[in-house]
């Protein structure tokens, strides 16, 4: 028979297998934007957010006010200004992701967003006063090295736009990461829920600015409705499920099967390749993140059986 505390150990591991697998699964998730991407016909970056954050939105308002105890404007106002500012800061992580996929290789816009634990480490120690390691701080340097050869081979192959737009989505989700922290939110989904509901309103002011029309082709209506719902709603939903039971050092570490398998995608459906200046800075930007993953792994062991 198992001992008391046999079972106990036993039943905390089973949370943390599952949140990993619910992690991993969001990245999964997560990794499918390039190809759907790809799949866009005639829709720019404004059209496209103007019908993802309508259907991201609409999910997330179903999402909390099913699963939530309680009313969906308290757990709003509950948010304050935090969660404002992360929703702005989402803004710019959605826009700046789908332009940069539209204007470089979906390898390098991939990596380019891996870049994001670094600038919300870097944050947090100007604004919230948050310690850096030391190997955060060798993970910095070695992930600002990566983006500098990306972005310099991003110059030379003409993608320099989308390489700029890439950085400016890490930025924006590193903001919207450090708003949590500085609000002490536990649930981000309401603040995605702004981030949605600001990027609905941005773009389609954009759109009617610029006389964008939002009467697309419904091939591309659909693709961007699919994505709202599954590729950001579902996969935040279940990220938000799994870093409940997860170290945060290794969240940057698990999350990384988004940018492992969305250059996967549109290679095997697509045939699309990243070049060389996007595998050596990839993979050095990425040597930085999974050794500051591990180095916080090693710092905080999870309890095994």
């Amino acid at each position: 028979m198992f001992s008391r505390e046999r079972l106990i150990v036993v039943e905390i591991a089973m949370k943390y297998t599952s949140g990993v697998a619910l992690v991993l699964l969001a990245g999964a998730f997560w990794s499918t934007m390039g190809l759907a991407i790809r799949y866009i016909e005639t829709a720019n970056v404004w059209q496209i957010l103007f019908y993802r954050s309508i259907a991201l939105s609409v999910f997330l308002l179903l999402l909390v006010c099913f699963t939530g105890r309680k009313s969906f404007l308290i757990v709003l106002y509950n948010t304050g200004l935090g969660g404002v500012v992360g929703g702005f800061g989402l803004v710019m992580a959605f826009a700046g992701g789908i332009f940069a996929i539209q204007n470089t290789t979906v390898a390098n816009a991939m990596f380019l967003f891996a870049a994001a634990p670094f600038f919300a480490a870097f944050l947090g120690s100007v604004l919230l006063g948050e310690l850096v390691r030391k190997g955060t701080w060798v993970g910095m340097g070695l992930a600002i090295a990566g983006i500098f050869v990306m972005v310099w081979g991003g110059i030379e192959a003409g993608h320099l736009y989308g390489n700029l737009s890439g950085i400016v989505s890490a930025l924006g989700f590193a903001i919207f990461t450090v708003a949590l922290r500085w609000n002490r939110q536990e649930d981000m989904l309401p603040t995605v829920f702004f981030g949605g509901i600001f990027s609905a309103i941005i773009s389609g002011i954009v759109c009617l600015f610029y006389q964008y029309s939002v009467n697309i082709l419904l091939n591309d209506i659909l693709i961007a409705l699919s994505m709202g719902v599954f590729q950001v709603g579902a996969g935040l939903a279940l990220y938000t499920i799994g870093s409940r039971v997860i170290p945060a050092a290794e969240l940057a570490l698990l999350s990384m099967t988004e940018v492992l398998l969305g250059p996967l995608w549109v290679w095997v459906v697509l045939g699309e390749k990243g070049g060389i200046f996007t595998l050596v800075g990839g993979g050095i930007l990425l040597t930085g993140v999974v050794s500051n993953a591990v180095s916080g792994i090693r710092r905080k062991p999870v309890p095994t059986v």
